[in-house]
């Protein structure tokens, strides 16, 4: 029975934990699967491009970005249900993603993230050799 590869091994269990936390709701993400790269969209809306920072440390990517409060003097608030502060959201990797080729796009409020499969993990036709092929016999026979 054939396997699907799957290099981020154990990540739904972990985003249903993870999607229980505040840092979870304030970072919603999608991600799925599309030819040979996984992509995940993790909406950030209002915060300052320039706070956003993503890195890789071991097979850990983490994703930072900081949304500023506004407060006016003499401003009272009625209701602020829009989270601000600094969040972060991390997603542990599998070896089969080319971690120097992941690339990020921030537009619209959203960040995208591509990462690759990496070449050695895509799956592969190999060829088969057939060597047993009979011999051939050269000569004549006497009688």
């Amino acid at each position: 029975m054939a396997r699907v590869f799957d290099p981020f091994g154990e990540l739904d269990r972990w985003f249903t934990e993870a999607g229980r936390t505040p840092t979870g709701v304030a970072m919603p993400m999608d991600l799925y699967r599309e030819g040979d790269e996984f992509i995940a969209r993790i909406d950030l809306p209002g915060v300052d491009p320039a706070s956003i920072d993503v890195d890789v440390d071991d097979r850990t990517l983490t994703v930072r970005a900081q949304r500023a409060g506004q407060s006016a003097e003499g401003q009272k608030w009625l209701v602020r249900e829009r989270p601000t502060g600094t969040f972060a959201r991390q997603l542990t990797l599998g070896y089969g993603v080319a971690l120097d080729k992941i690339a990020a796009e921030y537009v619209d409020g959203v960040l995208s993230l591509k990462i690759p499969v990496a070449e050695e993990a895509k799956p592969r036709k190999i060829s088969v050799v057939h060597s047993g092929a009979p011999a051939q016999i050269e000569g004549s026979i006497e009688g």
